[in-house]
């Protein structure tokens, strides 16, 4: 179908639905039950102010990656500091900030070790970029925020009920002092994400009744133990295949999906009854298939699929369903006929026509909201709602791995911590054991 009979025939179907309905519905969406949602719109570009510098903790990809997104936000801003427990990872960051934004980091200011992100913090900076592995999130994130640092954490929050609780504590003690907390979880950050929720939330489907949450794809990465490393370095080279520093899969990469259901239904289910397992071998303990139901506090539920296996039909997304039509969160929204009844619409290009794609990535747009927040004195705290999705996750993986149906309330009460007490090189009491389901209680 061409782009312009495409549209013909969205605006035909609206009108049709709208007809059946009420031709106020698009226009009031409920008005007389509820006040009108409008979707914030986000700046271009942040406004230019005095100089920001930040420090960055975990230098991997990611963190390069976020790294370069500050800079990019707006005008006068610097990053001064990084910190990482590897050197080969210091040296591979300074070199793509070097390359890429002809940003040079001194050697004084290039911290190693278990210690780095407290040297990072201590140094001359007003903001923390937080994106070492989860399992040290919580800890890192209370320093910052002691510290008195505006601070961007990456998702999730943490990998276990000890660490949602402390996240959660840091982040209200940041909104007591007027700090700014953005998360990883982008969408929030994103425009036909956050256009679509405004719809939503003026009844554009009705009332929302379940939905379902994808996250089907591929093997995440592994990195084989080499002769030399001592069981620490082979943990955290290799930290996606361990529990106890990645939280496992459905914590880690579903996340994004958990987040969205959660922002859409605005609450956070209050149980859990899934199952999962691990069908390729490979290092670590980590299951690499899972699927959850949840279920709200009022009954209504969402579904969850989460595997990473080759081969495989892959899919990842969501959808959402309402007594009059239904959503995929991003830029769709349908009637019970499968006609498309709304769309984002898209920057076009120089002939005319939608390019599907915003003119500003999410990974850019969180960190202009962040320097935003800060220059405007207007400050924003997504910690709550990154813990909270971050605990629907690890609510999953519990279920899955004991094989019980887990509640919010039974897990926020526990006493589950994973990983050493110390961190240092050398010899691990971990070894890799595979949950078993119905041999052990969660907690």
């Amino acid at each position: 179908m061409k782009p312009g009979n495409r549209r013909k025939f969205i605006a035909d179907a609206a009108m049709g639905v709208a007809g059946a309905i009420g031709s106020g519905y698009f226009l009031s969406s409920c008005s007389s039950r509820r006040e009108r949602h409008e979707a914030p719109v986000f700046p271009d570009s942040a406004p230019d102010g005095p100089l920001l510098k930040a420090g960055l903790i975990g230098c991997g990809g990611r963190g390069t990656g976020a790294a370069i997104n500050f800079l990019n936000a707006g005008p006068n801003l610097q990053i001064t500091a990084i910190g990482d427990i590897f050197q080969h990872r210091i040296d591979n960051c300074r070199s793509s900030l070097k390359e890429r934004m002809n940003v040079d980091i001194p050697d004084e200011s290039c911290f190693v070790g278990f210690d780095a992100y407290r040297r990072v913090i201590d140094s001359d900076v007003d903001v923390i970029i937080h994106a070492t592995p989860q399992h040290f999130r919580p800890a890192q994130f209370e320093a910052a925020v002691q510290a008195r640092k505006h601070v961007f954490i990456e998702k999730p929050a943490a990998v276990d009920p000890a660490g949602v609780r402390s996240v959660m504590a840091s982040g209200k003690m940041a909104q007591s002092a007027g700090l700014s907390v953005v998360t990883g979880t982008i969408y929030r950050h994103q425009h036909d994400f956050v256009k679509t929720f405004s719809m939503i939330k003026n009844g554009a489907i009705g009332e929302l009744i379940s939905g379902n949450a994808y996250r089907i794809g591929g093997p995440l990465w592994h990195v084989n133990r080499q002769a030399g490393w001592c069981d620490m370095e082979a943990i955290m080279r290799d930290w996606m295949s361990w529990y106890w520093i990645s939280g496992g899969n459905l914590v880690d990469v579903a996340i994004h999906q958990f987040d969205i259901v959660n922002w859409f239904f605005e609450k956070f289910p209050v149980k859990a009854l899934g199952f999962g397992g691990r069908h390729h071998p490979r290092g670590g303990d980590v299951y690499d298939f899972y699927s959850v139901d949840y279920t709200f506090d009022d009954g209504r539920k969402f579904q969850c699929m989460n595997r990473h296996m080759a081969g495989c039909t892959n899919k990842s997304g969501q959808m959402i369903y309402g007594t009059r039509g239904y959503t995929n969160c991003q830029n769709r929204i349908f009637d019970y006929d499968d006609n498309l009844i709304w769309e984002y619409e898209y920057p076009l290009d120089e002939e005319g026509q939608p390019t599907n794609r915003l003119p500003i990535s999410s990974f850019d747009q969180e960190m202009i909201n962040l320097v935003t927040a800060i220059r405007t004195n207007n400050p924003m705290n997504q910690a709550h709602d990154l813990a909270s999705s971050t605990m629907v996750g690890i609510m999953g993986r519990e279920s899955a791995h004991t094989g019980r149906e887990v509640t919010w309330d039974e897990l926020m009460n526990s006493n589950i911590r994973l990983g050493p007490e110390e961190y240092k090189w050398g010899s691990l009491n971990i070894k890799a054991q595979i949950p078993v389901p119905g041999t052990a209680p969660a907690g």
